[in-house]
């Protein structure tokens, strides 16, 4: 599985970002892709998931701000990012996720200026 991710940036607070990543390679139907982000010197924390199905998932940090969004024919899911804070500063990296277990993009750097 290959990921491929785009949109990341530097944006000020209060700004807007969308983030893509469109996955290749041995895909199966039932499966998530979202989204996780690590800032410097913290852990990878989850920021949004959906399923096939549609369902999704999301921290409670970024409810109400971001929405994540899939096109299950292209394989891609998308992360619209409204009103960002200096604190969503992190690299993002997407994510696949079927019975095989967790596959990663290389991440790419969102910066939120103050």
């Amino acid at each position: 599985v290959q990921l491929v991710e785009s949109g990341g940036g530097l944006v000020q607070a209060g700004g807007s970002l969308r983030l893509s990543c469109a996955a290749s390679g041995s895909l199966f139907s039932i499966n998530a892709m979202g989204w996780y982000r690590q800032a410097p010197g913290k852990q990878r924390d989850l920021v949004a998931t959906i399923t096939n199905g549609g369902g999704t998932n999301y921290a409670d940090s970024v409810k109400g701000r971001f929405t994540i969004s899939r096109d299950n024919a292209k394989n891609t899911v998308s992360l619209q990012m409204n009103k960002l804070k200096p604190e969503d500063t992190a690299a993002y990296y997407c994510i696949y996720r079927d019975w095989r277990g967790d596959y990663w993009g290389q991440g790419t750097q969102v910066t939120v200026s103050s």
